[in-house]
């Protein structure tokens, strides 16, 4: 079993607030759960959202009925939480009236959850996002060397818990597979007013042959057949979904620089190639750059949101095609990074932004030295 970056929860738990653990579907939330509870010498109650007795007391607002089911308990722990209603007031009343339980909640979907308990519990809780599998955690069990050496796996197969750990390369295909299918729009379909997966599947095929592009909505548009704003916002749902994640440009300075359109990426390797159905090996892909440039970005974040690295990520490109792949500014400096697949040649950074960012850094990140990067 992996440990992950919160193995210990405990360090999260404080009286007077909830402790909120999102992330995508099949992620290991209840793993990491279950596993705390199993620890802890708290007294503890666990729950999941989707019993409909754990619905009915959570969601009557009634203060002697939600007191009354945690009554006895130091430790509230609800799974799947985002399929109660009112949730976000339950939490309230429960921090309010009894500060001192602890309440641990996981959600799968952030949009809903986030939208139910942000107001309601302003000022009273920690929140903490579960990520596939990053790198950072897989040094804790191999070296630096073995990582490298199945470097392959992650770029095709992503970096699920259930994926890391399948030895079988069809096995893998097929838990993607299943995720994909089954799992990725579940909450979407389920909560928001989306006639179907189709359109939501169409629309990230053409954003998975776009990664390190900008992506133009009037394009998408104009090739899924609808309007601009039903696609603004399901790219917004698929983004609080866990599915992909969007860049804006950096711009400061230069009138030529980009910065009206985003870059999108895939939360997933894996999910990625699922999408559209390709698992072969690298050296018969044309799509290495993208899977290379997917895959740094995605273990960058997760470094950033475990290790509380506080800034912000951008792309950096020019209408004269100048171009830097990620941007970071953290305490006002910029950071460029390029990712390259490749290292024949020597990559220099482009000559506007060594001349309208004089102090900023630059680094390109190779196989040889990305786990210096991202853990």
């Amino acid at each position: 079993m992996i440990k992950r970056f919160y193995d210990n929860l405990k360090e999260f738990l404080k009286p007077g607030k909830a402790l909120i653990i999102y992330g995508p579907r099949r992620i290991g939330k209840t793993t990491l759960l279950k596993s705390f509870l199993k620890q802890t010498t708290l007294k503890y109650k666990l729950d999941s959202g989707d019993d409909i007795r754990t619905q009915q007391n959570l969601s009557s607002q009634d203060f002697s009925k939600i007191l009354e089911y945690i009554h006895g308990y130091q430790l509230i722990a609800i799974d799947e939480a985002q399929q109660i209603p009112n949730i976000g007031m339950a939490l309230k009343i429960i921090v309010d009236q009894s500060p001192e339980t602890m309440i641990i909640a996981t959600g799968s979907s952030s949009f809903d959850l986030a939208h139910q308990i942000g107001e309601p519990l302003t000022g009273r809780k920690r929140t903490i996002t579960l990520y596939p599998i990053s790198q950072l955690e897989l040094l804790s069990i191999y070296n630096k060397h073995e990582i490298k050496e199945k470097l392959e796996q992650f770029l095709i197969f992503g970096a699920y818990p259930e994926v890391v750990t399948e030895k079988h390369t069809k096995e893998k295909i097929l838990i993607l597979e299943e995720i994909a299918n089954s799992y990725l729009f579940k909450d979407i379909l389920a909560l928001e007013k989306v006639k179907g997966s189709k359109i939501l599947l169409d629309l990230l095929k053409l954003l998975a042959f776009q990664i390190g592009n900008e992506v133009s909505l009037n394009e998408l548009a104009e090739q899924l057949r609808i309007d601009i704003k039903t696609v603004a916002r399901y790219l917004d749902l698929l983004e609080k979904a866990f599915v992909i994640s969007h860049v804006s440009g950096f711009s400061r300075n230069l009138r030529k620089e980009i910065s009206r359109k985003n870059k999108y990426y895939f939360l997933d390797n894996g999910i990625r190639n699922a999408v559209i159905s390709q698992f072969n090996s690298l050296d018969s892909r044309n799509d290495i750059g993208a899977l290379w440039e997917n895959f740094i970005f995605n273990e960058r974040m997760k470094k950033i949101a475990y290790k509380e690295m506080y800034g912000t990520s951008y792309f950096w490109r020019t209408y004269d095609q100048q171009e830097i792949d990620m941007v970071e500014e953290r305490n006002g400096k910029q950071y460029g990074y390029e990712c390259k697949w490749s290292t024949n040649k020597i990559v220099y950074p482009p000559k506007d932004w060594l001349k309208t960012y004089p102090d900023a850094n630059f680094s390109v990140i190779t196989p040889a030295n990305y786990l210096d990067f991202i853990s």
